[in-house]
């Protein structure tokens, strides 16, 4: 099925709202549980990088599991982070751990070789140019960080959307809806992102199957990653 990519950003007043409101309990559960088998119970003071954060829901998570951790989390849509200071300001626990920021892919704001950890959730499918990702993995995390990025990814048919919004969103309201269907015909293949960080030069990352709908790219970066990027 080809690829129908979709807007950037997620900035209006109900996307926004409709997104910070629901249950997305399961992937984001999944993505902390892949984070913790990626690289354990850490207690030393990590410098966790979230790109793409929206209303922010997996950096708290990650900020709560990881005691020692902080957390700068970034997204382009101000609607979005503005949910996301909503529910840091009801975790006070969390405050001076948890930075939220408004920046867009590719940012000069960010320091290079600056984290530990570079993470990402439902951002890949979202961007036009998927090496802005990429690129700021590789401009951001410092020699041996972690990295994990989760996404989903394209279903075979138009009919296997249709299953699948059957039977992950037929509650849903019409903007999660039409969303979600929108992000499935936008999202990669899992060839196409291990073509994306071959190009990269991200080769000790690696590509997994998480769930029917989800993709995992993880492992841990080597400073070589940093000169084989190869032109697209």
């Amino acid at each position: 099925m080809k690829r129908i990519p979709e807007t950037e950003l997620m900035d209006e007043e109900d996307q926004a709202r409709a997104y910070a409101e629901a249950d997305f309990c399961e992937p984001n559960e999944l993505f902390v549980r892949l984070f913790r088998q990626l690289c354990g119970d850490q207690s030393v003071p990590w410098k966790v990088l979230d790109l793409g954060c929206g209303p922010a829901e997996i950096a708290l998570r990650l900020a709560e599991s990881y005691p020692s951790a902080q957390v700068c989390a970034i997204d382009g849509a101000p609607a979005m982070l503005a949910f996301g200071h909503r529910a840091l300001a009801q975790k006070p626990q969390l405050a001076g751990r948890v930075d939220l920021r408004c920046e867009r892919l590719p940012s000069t704001a960010l320091p290079r070789e600056g984290y530990d950890a570079v993470v990402s959730n439902s951002l890949l499918h979202h961007l036009h140019d998927p090496r802005i990702l990429w690129d700021t993995v590789r401009t951001c995390a410092r020699p041996g960080a972690a990295v994990l990025v989760m996404d989903l990814m394209r279903p075979a048919s138009p009919q296997d959307v249709d299953r699948l919004l059957a039977e992950y969103a037929a509650d849903a309201p019409p903007v999660l809806r039409r969303d979600f269907r929108n992000s499935l015909f936008a999202a990669f293949s899992p060839d196409e992102v291990r073509q994306q960080i071959r190009l990269a030069g991200l080769d000790q990352l690696h590509v997994d199957l998480v769930s029917d709908r989800h993709l995992s790219v993880s492992g841990f970066l080597h400073p070589r990653n940093r000169s084989h990027a190869q032109p697209v």
